[in-house]
């Protein structure tokens, strides 16, 4: 895993690529996109250049599909980018039983606003964008908002877990969400002081035998890019995998 080491001299941030444990299974990642544009080059990258996982890619309404038994043995941990609406009951019954089975899910950035009809999405994950007003248990929400290319500055709220272990406190240019819910159930793994921003950047939960992370950077290169963002997704990928 990556790893930071601060100099003393120069007080700067050294970091150790991710590698491959001796012996150890590669976690089979399925990354779901589609409804929201973005560039997959500097995106694809954060799992391209991950020794620790083996993915595949797949776009919606087609990733639905390999929510059911069969087609989900296939992998370990759902990694969901994409931003849509439409599903059956069945594809809701499929989605609810990747949980009793213990899929690990990593959430990342747009897809927040996912299934913005069906309120149990919004519980499995923990939050919710509001793509217009709506509710939850019964709570009235306006519109969520966002912001384009802010530069920012992100706290690490839980400095022990193992999704954030090794990241320390930094500052990155993003896409802002502003007005969401969050479950306050769920344990915060990064916050921030930016008024445009949610006080919480991600979180972490279990649902069922399910490990659930959410992590709302993520919006284009400046942030794939980013070293902080790369070792939160690949350390998500591994918690959620219960690799840790």
């Amino acid at each position: 895993m990556m790893k930071c080491f601060l100099l003393a001299a120069f007080g700067a941030c050294v970091v150790v690529p991710l590698r491959a444990a001796e012996g150890e299974s590669k976690i089979r990642v399925l990354v779901v996109t589609g409804g929201h544009g973005f560039e997959k080059q500097p995106f694809f990258r954060v799992f391209e250049q991950n020794p620790q996982i083996s993915f595949e890619t797949v776009q919606q309404p087609q990733a639905q599909a390999r929510f059911a038994a069969g087609p989900a043995k296939d992998w370990d941990v759902l990694v969901l980018y994409d931003l849509w609406q439409p599903l059956t009951e069945q594809v809701k019954a499929d989605f609810l039983a990747l949980l009793k089975v213990g899929k690990g899910i990593v959430s990342l950035h747009h897809s927040l606003a996912d299934y913005q009809d069906w309120e149990a999405y919004g519980h499995i994950i923990g939050g919710k964008y509001f793509l217009a007003a709506g509710k939850v248990d019964g709570r009235d929400f306006p519109a969520s908002t966002y912001k384009d290319d802010v530069h920012f500055k992100v706290e690490v709220a839980a400095k022990d877990h193992p999704v954030t272990r090794g990241v320390g406190d930094f500052e990155i240019v993003d896409e802002n969400y502003g007005g969401l819910w969050v479950d306050p159930a769920a344990t915060v793994l990064l916050r921030t002081a930016e008024p445009t921003n949610h006080p919480v950047l991600a979180w972490a939960r279990q649902e069922q035998a399910s490990r659930i992370v959410y992590l709302q950077l993520g919006h284009g290169p400046s942030a794939h890019d980013d070293p902080n963002f790369r070792r939160l997704v690949a350390q998500a990928i591994r918690w959620t995998a219960k690799r840790e």
